[in-house]
């Protein structure tokens, strides 16, 4: 089983509440739009195309006429919640992204991986508990560098089979099982759900996500990032997937 990632709730139109609570700042509450908004070429002011509905499918890069003049698209906003977030995220305004969250749920990662994620404080997680769930029969996770040595590879795998069989062991000596797990290795597959804001989320991502980060909590962070970009792709627009990896755009 390899590390999965669920998307199990998340708030319902973020974008929309991220912009409602920051427009609250400046009682910018008439600005709202659902329609797209173009900065033209030698045009001081933004245009709104509610206001101007034939221009609703204008691209960067076209050439409109409006008013008897031609001008060129020089940037284009699906909406004003995409442009006042990419401002917020450009000004450092980032509280603002804390009135929207996400919840995940995180399956086939190691417990090695679990103790790097749980320290991200402020984030809430309920993860698999070994004290409860009975671990005779449990899975694990095999780095690629084990994984790809012969030799290594037989004896990880005769060490999991024995700490395996001395937990079993333990346990038919009706050792409870919360103690038993003492003997059993960071390897041990575990489940996890994590709760953030996306000011926290986008931290994460950062972090867990960078080339420095370990393999396995770099591949969370990756489809982490794949999830919330079609979610909530102005929030996390200046975030880009490069590989097996995380880049900021500058």
């Amino acid at each position: 089983m390899s590390l999965k990632v669920e998307l199990i709730a998340i708030t319902p139109e973020a974008e929309r509440v991220i912009e409602e609570a920051g427009r609250t700042a400046y009682l910018s509450f008439d600005r709202f739009t659902p329609k797209p908004i173009l900065r033209l070429s030698g045009r001081r002011q933004l245009l709104y195309t509610e206001n101007h509905p034939e221009l609703e499918k204008a691209r960067v890069g076209d050439r409109v006429k409006l008013e008897g003049k031609e001008f060129l698209v020089e940037e284009r906003w699906e909406n004003s919640a995409e442009k006042f977030i990419k401002m917020l995220i450009r000004s450092g305004h980032l509280s603002v992204l804390e009135h929207a969250s996400a919840s995940f749920r995180i399956r086939g990662g190691s417990r090695s991986f679990t103790h790097q994620l749980v320290r991200h404080r402020m984030a809430s997680f309920t993860q698999q508990s070994q004290r409860y769930v009975n671990e005779e029969n449990f899975h694990f996770v095999t780095p690629p560098s084990i994984e790809g040595n012969p030799e290594a590879l037989k004896v990880y795998r005769e060490f999991m089979e024995e700490a395996r069989r001395v937990y079993a062991r333990l346990r038919g000596l009706k050792i409870k099982k919360e103690d038993a797990r003492f003997v059993l290795p960071n390897a041990v597959f575990s489940e996890i759900v994590i709760t953030a804001n996306f000011r926290e989320w986008r931290h994460i991502l950062e972090l867990r996500g960078s080339r420095h980060a370990q393999w396995e909590i770099r591949r969370m962070a990756v489809e982490v990032l794949r999830i919330l970009q079609e979610k909530a792709p102005s929030v996390f627009h200046d975030l880009r997937i490069e590989g097996d990896y995380i880049v900021r755009r500058a």
